[in-house]
């Protein structure tokens, strides 16, 4: 049973598990497909600053790639920044840069941007982007040790080296957004698109 009413179905231009697992719960048929772009030269290259703003353009770029590639399909681009004040985040290279991300995150609040957008034939139709405030809780050393202890390597896989939907819950106090934001996809502005399109039957 799907909802999907494409033609053919959606390409997701992204390898991140829980975006696969939004659309996969939300009946959509989708498959795979990586964009193959350089994500911090693009940024580099396009001069912007605003955590916003790089969210929105690299969502764009992954789906105007693949797009050109796939021919009359509907591609889904998503990306997300991390910025506590004005410093962004990128992924932890290990289990020391890991652990001082967190350090610089324990007891402030930061934000993260999730950008998505929906390109076909290299052409932007929709594109959004929702934030999430994030309060992470005071933090010992000894908590830290513990948390990078049990969440082992994945801790590598995520910007502020935490996922909310697994250990890294523990380690907040509060957070202001839609879960959807927080995984990377803000979905129901994407389901809203999708139906304007007749892509989806409810």
């Amino acid at each position: 049973m799907t909802l999907w009413r494409g033609k053919d179905r959606l390409i997701l231009a992204s390898q991140s598990r829980a975006r696969q697992m939004l659309l996969a719960n939300a009946g959509i048929e989708f498959e795979t497909v990586p964009a193959e772009i350089d994500e911090r030269a693009a940024q580099q290259a396009s001069g912007l600053s605003a955590p916003g703003d790089i969210a929105a353009f690299l969502a764009r770029e992954k789906a105007r790639f693949v797009s050109t590639r796939w021919p009359g399909r509907f591609v889904v681009g998503a990306d997300q920044t991390l910025a506590l004040g004005m410093r962004l985040f990128s992924k932890p290279a290990g289990r020391a840069q890991a652990a001082e991300q967190l350090r610089a995150l324990a007891g402030n609040s930061h934000e993260l941007h999730s950008g998505v957008a929906v390109a076909r034939d290299g052409k932007i139709l929709f594109e959004k982007v929702a934030i999430a405030r994030m309060t992470m809780r005071r933090l010992t050393e000894a908590e830290i040790d513990a948390y990078l202890d049990e969440a082992g390597a994945a801790v590598t896989s995520s910007v502020g080296a935490y996922q909310l939907e697994g250990l890294g819950v523990h380690l907040f106090e509060y957070i202001e957004g839609d879960h959807f934001t927080i995984l990377g996809l803000p979905l129901l502005p994407l389901l809203a698109f999708l139906r304007s399109e007749r892509l989806i039957g409810v």
